[in-house]
Order: structure tokens, then C-alpha cells, then sequence
């Protein structure tokens, strides 16, 4: 199963696709991130992130997508701008006909380390071992897409898929 992870975000939106056909049999295919101008307008920002998610979709063939739910903070603004972000998500998935799972942070946190409040350091030391890579995946929104992704596939084997996104066609999932 290629599972397609997403940390939504504005300025840098990060991407990664495994292949997982267990627990312990998960590899990386591809991870990366989608850059939008700081300086261009956000109905600019938001159209490049749709042209760059769908290339990323087209290239990455994801059978499900996992996304990391939105965390609010104290900065009102940052969670606007990734809310708008992860719409544009959703619209892209939706479009591809694909199944939607969401996680907040600290779920994928939990799924990977065993604790919910465990440090980015420690998350992206558990993506590295779990993917058995070399070093640690660059940039940080990569590595938390890769994280969202190895949620969904421990979660998906064993029935507890998480958050589901309905579609409003009452499409049923996978």
C-alpha cells in the first residue's frame, strides 16, 4: 500500500510516500517539500501549492493520504494560513479519488514512540529507524509527512485507521 503523508503548511507544505505492507515493512519512495514565495500574495501562495500538490500526486500514484491535523497555537494567523493550506489538501486528495486520514500531533507522536509528547528530535529519530534510512529525513515537514504516513500504515493494519475525512458524496472508503 503507497501511503502519501502531508504536513500541511503555507510556506513549506511537506510530503512523504511509503510503501508499507506491515509494521515492520515500511520503506520511503519519495519525500520532499512545496515552497510558496514569502513575498507573493496569498491567493498566489495558495494556486502554486495546488499546482505543486497536484504534480506531487500525479508523480507519487498514493493509494491513501494521511494529513496532520491542525494544531492551533497562540499565532491566530499561522493557523489560518495552514487551515487554508490543508483545504487545498483535501482538494487535491479529493480530486485523486483518494481516502483521507487525519492525526493530530500527537497521535503520530504516540504511533511512533510509544508517548505523546515526545520531542521533534525523538519523532525524527523514529522515522529515520522505522524507514531504516541513513539520516534523518530533511526538511523538518518532510520528516513530520513521513511520520503522519507510517501512522496511517501501523493504524490501517490494524483496523483503527483514525480520523477519517467524509467526503460529501458518501464515497466509501478503503
Amino acid at each position: 500500500m503507497r501511503i502519501l503523508g502531508i504536513d500541511p503548511g503555507i510556506g513549506i507544505c511537506g510530503f512523504g510516500l511509503i510503501e508499507t505492507a506491515g509494521f515492520s515493512n515500511s520503506r520511503v519512495l519519495d519525500f520532499g517539500a512545496v515552497t510558496t514565495k514569502v513575498d507573493a500574495p496569498m491567493p498566489s501562495r495558495l494556486e502554486e501549492l495546488y499546482d505543486s500538490l497536484k504534480e506531487v500526486f500525479r508523480q507519487t500514484k498514493p493509494e491513501i493520504v494521511a494529513v496532520e491535523k491542525l494544531f492551533f497555537s497562540k499565532n491566530i494567523t499561522t493557523g489560518i494560513a495552514v487551515a487554508e493550506a490543508r483545504g487545498i489538501v483535501l482538494l487535491v486528495a479529493e480530486q485523486n479519488n483518494l481516502p483521507v486520514y487525519e492525526y493530530s500531533p500527537n497521535e503520530i507522536k504516540k504511533a511512533l514512540t510509544g508517548y505523546g509528547a515526545a520531542s521533534k528530535a525523538q519523532m525524527q529519530e523514529m522515522v529515520r529507524v522505522t524507514l531504516e534510512l541513513d539520516k534523518k529525513p530533511k526538511p523538518d515537514d518532510a520528516a513530520d509527512a513521513l511520520a503522519a504516513a507510517i501512522t496511517c500504515g501501523y493504524l490501517y493494519k490494524t483496523g483503527e485507521t483514525g480520523g477519517e475525512y467524509k467526503f460529501s458524496n458518501n464515497r466509501k472508503m478503503v
